[in-house]
């Protein structure tokens, strides 16, 4: 596992580098004001995104949230580097119904 190396903490933000990538961490309220709180997280490999994978819970503590922002992080590197697949597209209209001889 990559070493992880912490920067710097409070109690709702925090930094560490993990495989030379820095993660800058917060809880942030979702939009419209007093809405839950949520880990949003930026990485320094990541210019212009940032996520906000999970809730924040009161028990949450630096090492339980990194480990869940690295787990979130390393699949959605991996689902980058996999094939693409199209789920969105249309569906095939539906064959029209044989009539039924006789029914009105």
């Amino acid at each position: 596992m990559p070493e992880t190396r912490e920067t710097r903490e409070t109690h709702d933000s925090f930094a560490f580098v993990d495989a030379g990538r820095t993660f800058t961490c917060r809880v942030e309220p979702l939009r419209p004001a007093g809405a839950e709180a949520w880990w949003w997280f930026r990485v320094s490999d990541e210019v212009r995104a940032r996520f906000a994978p999970f809730r924040a819970a009161p028990g949450d503590t630096p090492e339980v949230v990194r480990g869940r922002i690295l787990g979130y992080y390393d699949d959605l590197l991996a689902r980058r580097a996999g094939p693409v697949t199209m789920g969105w597209g249309r569906r095939r209209a539906a064959a029209p119904a044989a009539l039924v001889p006789g029914a009105s």
